[in-house]
């Protein structure tokens, strides 16, 4: 197992396409099958000897901070993020903390399922990938012989179908930050940023050698209805069993301790926050958020934000904190 590994978790993102939950919640702390999708990233890291944790933070970066040192005992150094011009400007930041170490990155809006420590020893830098149908929306590798020959970020034309996956692991780091301080130096951007992809083409062509490691499992949260489809593969891992007096629970859910159900039909596929308040409803295929209030209707694929009130008759909703809606 390795030694002295820094792990950074780039996470100012605005999360415009979660809108309105990330009005109120920074992306990485929405939640999705029990708890927020930054819990079950650095839940996937407890198998690692993490020397530090570097997590980058902008706007609400303040919840972030008090989910991190409220649930977790590790060395975290928040670095802030003035503005967002891309996934390379947001790595460049924590030059100074990195430092020399090798270095792991992963994205803050993104589940993955691999062999971790397959990954950190297989003798070379890494960057996790997987085939998909459409790789115009990702980044995108070409390979030789196992490691990757180019790289080329989000292309009208792509030269493979192996996208780039949200995890990357880099032994010479020093050589990373060289590239990412070149192309910020030179103004390189695609779609107006600064991307990460650019400057990993940069260290191939300086001699470094990058393997493309296989992902079994990635489940993007970036937008309701990936969210909603990440909610239904962590629901069927995890098997929690739930018996709710007066009314019918169909598995997989995931119900908070503090929430009250009465005379409902719950699930399949249903998580419920702590503090919620269900009655006389219908819940299929839905995310509800701490305290909600929902009585008198049927929701299915829907997001419910924390603190709103849902009343009336069947919908499909995606609705924000504190919100009201009464559909009588």
């Amino acid at each position: 197992m390795m030694d002295g590994l820094k792990v950074v978790i780039p996470a100012a993102g605005a999360g415009t396409r979660l809108r309105p939950h990330t009005h109120t919640t920074p992306k990485t702390l929405v939640r999705v099958a029990g708890k927020p999708i930054l819990g079950h990233v650095l839940d996937g890291l407890s198998t690692l000897q993490i020397e530090e944790l570097i997590v980058v933070v902008g706007y609400m970066g303040d919840k972030i901070r008090d989910f991190i040192h409220e649930n977790y005992n590790l060395k975290v150094t928040f670095v802030e993020q003035p503005e967002r011009l891309g996934l390379g400007y947001a790595i460049s930041l924590t030059k100074e903390t990195v430092g020399d170490s090798p270095l792991f990155i992963t994205l803050d809006d993104t589940i993955i399922e691999f062999d971790l420590q397959g990954m950190l020893e297989n003798g070379y830098s890494a960057i996790g990938v997987k085939e998909v149908d459409d790789p115009r929306r990702f980044g995108v590798v070409e390979l030789k012989d196992g490691f990757i020959e180019h790289l080329v970020e989000k292309p009208d034309i792509p030269p493979s179908n192996l996208a780039i996956v949200g995890v990357y692991f880099i032994r010479n780091s020093p050589l990373l930050f060289e590239c990412l301080d070149e192309i910020i130096r030179k103004r390189i951007k695609v779609r107006g940023e600064y991307q990460l992809t650019d400057a990993l083409q940069m260290m191939i062509e300086r001699g470094e050698r990058i393997r493309a490691f296989p992902i079994d499992g990635w489940f993007d949260c970036g937008k309701p209805e990936t969210l909603l489809a990440t909610n239904r593969h962590l629901l069927e891992k995890q098997g929690d069993e739930y018996n709710v007096p007066g009314s019918i629970i169909i598995p997989p859910v995931f119900i908070g301790s503090t929430t009250r159900i009465e005379r409902s039909i719950i699930g399949p596929y249903v998580s419920i926050a702590e503090g919620c308040f269900i009655s006389n409803s219908i819940l299929r295929d839905s995310i509800i958020n701490e305290n909600a209030r929902v009585s008198d209707v049927l929701l299915d694929g829907s997001l419910i934000g924390a603190n709103a009130t849902v009343s009336g008759r069947p919908y499909n909703l995606n609705v924000g904190d504190s919100s009201e809606v009464n559909l009588s």
